[in-house]
């Protein structure tokens, strides 16, 4: 089996894991030899319902029997009922919704609507950004994957991310004050030409260690938006539906954002992204001839999941319980903090959250050949972690579990870390 993936196999973001996953339930994947893997990435950050979740499984078998996809100009009823549930979650300015099938499709449609709307084509992200591979979303993705590839968008422009452990101004240590906004702006307005079009941003860099800007920095960002007449993009792939302990990250930011991406957590672990934003924004677009099809705009075997999805997380309670067994992961890991020197900071909120690896705490080093190998130790003593090393910027796990994970799973994921830890220590 594995001479086929070393003959036939694109390899697209590093060496695959080393074992081959043939089932998943819940909080655990099994691999060929029955082996039991306890989750905590939920996939690719996708399966908040865990894996396989019986409403999702009835879900595909509804569409199955009804229908699967259809010509991109028409409509089943499952489209039409998800954009009436999504809506109703939803404050009264998002109220028109575009169901596409990835992460970066919704950024794609997002921006292109922000780019007709104002007449400008300039785009500001943040600095650890990551919105996707498509040819606008990766221009606005600043992590990672951007050298080598020959020329942006044009227009691009970035502005520092508000990380107070690794200050990026070099100014201010373990209690951001914003200046960072500040600056960058000067910046990106000495730079512009005067086609302002959009600020994008995720409520939590996720990719980008799992930062969280401080309190007030989205409502700042959102007036230095209207002062420059620019629409402001929030992408809630990883921190919509219950996550955070909430159903929208923006629901605890003080603001509503002028577009709303979503994606991952909405399909339950199928490809399912939606673009939202308000009757004036839509309506304008509409007017200049707004286009974005695609083979599978609109269809209805994701939109079915898509309910599912809802569905289990209101009948559920499942941001309450996001935000209960979220406190309760950030105290197991800080905890393990306080053992052991390596790890030098537990951030983020609700089930995404982060930890940094260190050399030292003073200095603040990365660690990335001890975060990497912990990581590894913890695959073969039966635990799934994903960690983002960025160079010169730190070593980061992003620890993401089912929003269903249970105390008892908790704990043992949090063992096999403290194991991994002392093993490679």
């Amino acid at each position: 089996m594995w001479n086929i993936v070393e003959h036939h196999l694109v390899r697209y973001g590093g060496s695959f894991a080393p074992r081959l996953i043939e089932q998943a339930r819940g909080s655990y994947l099994y691999d060929r030899q029955g082996r039991k893997i306890l989750d905590f990435t939920s996939g690719q950050m996708c399966a908040t319902l865990g894996h396989n979740h019986p409403a999702v499984v009835q879900a595909i078998h509804k569409a199955c029997e009804d229908v699967l996809h259809l010509f991109s100009g028409m409509l089943s009823p499952a489209v039409v009922n998800l954009a009436d549930a999504l809506c109703q979650l939803l404050p009264p300015p998002l109220q028109k919704a575009l169901f596409l099938n990835t992460g970066s499709e919704a950024n794609e449609a997002a921006l292109r609507m922000a780019k007709l709307h104002t007449g400008g084509f300039e785009v500001v992200g943040l600095s650890t950004s990551w919105h996707g591979m498509t040819a606008g979303a990766s221009a606005s993705t600043f992590v990672s994957a951007r050298k080598g590839y020959g020329p942006a968008i044009p227009g691009n422009l970035a502005l520092p991310t508000p990380n107070c452990y690794r200050c990026p101004i070099r100014h201010c240590q373990d209690q951001c004050d914003m200046t960072c906004l500040e600056v960058g702006f000067d910046l990106v307005d000495r730079q512009s030409v005067g086609a302002y079009a959009a600020v994008i941003a995720e409520p939590v860099l996720s990719a980008g260690g799992v930062v969280e800007p401080p309190e007030g920095y989205f409502q700042r960002l959102q007036s230095y938006c209207q002062e420059r007449g620019m629409v402001l993009i929030l992408d809630e792939a990883q921190t919509a539906f219950g996550r955070l302990g909430s159903f929208f990250a923006f629901e605890q930011l003080g603001m509503v954002p002028d577009i709303l991406t979503l994606s991952k957590t909405l399909g339950g672990g199928l490809p399912l992204a939606a673009t939202l934003t308000s009757d004036a924004i839509e309506a304008d677009c509409y007017e200049k001839g707004f286009i974005y099809y695609t083979s599978h705009v609109s269809d209805p075997m994701p939109a079915e999941v898509g309910l599912a999805v809802l569905r289990v997380l209101t009948s559920h309670n499942l941001t309450e319980r996001a935000a209960t067994m979220g406190a309760c992961l950030k105290d197991g890991l800080l905890k393990l903090k306080d053992r052991y020197d390596a790890i030098g900071d537990v951030r983020g909120r609700g089930l995404l959250l982060g930890v940094e690896l260190v050399k030292d705490r003073t200095t603040r080093e990365p660690d990335p050949e001890t975060g990497a190998a912990i990581t590894r130790r913890c695959l073969e003593l039966g635990l799934s972690m994903n960690i983002t090393a960025l160079p010169g910027m730190g070593s980061v796990w992003r620890i993401a579990p089912p929003l269903t994970v249970t105390h008892e799973e908790l704990d043992e994921g949090l063992a096999i870390l403290e194991q991994a830890i002392c093993d490679c220590l």
